[in-house]
């Protein structure tokens, strides 16, 4: 699927691991896009997430970003109910690519039978919460000192996650 000029969206591979892994880690070094302090290795990262929607923004054949869910439970109620993961690689931020990677997902995902996304958010994040407020994400709450960072210049500070939830229109009603 091209996307504008030269931004094309496809299906994630597993020949994007370098590339996805390369992403995570810019995120993980921000300090406000994951709990993570380090990145995992593709296997672990691979099984960690949903098979079904899965997608990168590429330009050449450079990975600009990904967008991928991971369930949120094992229970049957849960089923269709699963959390985004977005990156954006910093090169290629503020261009609309996290907004096309979540617009595709929020399309595959109800194609895919999930009447519920839900994100959690650094409020500092600033950017990730409106592009998800773009994408019809409510903010549902903030979850107060949800844990204690560990590493880097966040070593021992606690951090709050804004709780972020999109219900379907078209899944699940």
């Amino acid at each position: 699927m091209l996307v504008g000029n030269s931004v094309r969206l496809r299906a994630m591979s597993s020949t994007d691991a370098e590339a996805i892994l390369k992403i995570y880690e810019e995120g993980i070094q921000t300090g406000h896009a994951t709990f993570e302090a380090e990145v995992p290795d593709w296997h672990k990262w691979d099984s960690g997430h949903l098979s079904q929607c899965r997608w990168v923004a590429e330009e050449g054949n450079t990975v600009l970003g990904w967008v991928a869910l991971t369930q949120v439970s094992p229970r049957k109620v849960y089923s269709g109910v699963a959390e985004v993961s977005i990156y954006v690689s910093g090169t290629a931020q503020n261009q609309g690519i996290g907004s096309i990677l979540l617009e595709r997902l929020i399309i595959s995902s109800e194609e895919s039978g999930f009447w519920t996304l839900q994100s959690q958010i650094f409020p500092e994040n600033e950017i990730s919460i409106h592009v998800h407020e773009k994408h019809g994400f409510r903010i549902s709450g903030t979850r107060r000192k949800l844990a204690l960072m560990s590493y880097g210049s966040m070593e021992g500070k606690w951090r709050d996650v804004v709780l972020m939830e999109r219900r379907s229109t078209i899944s699940g009603i």
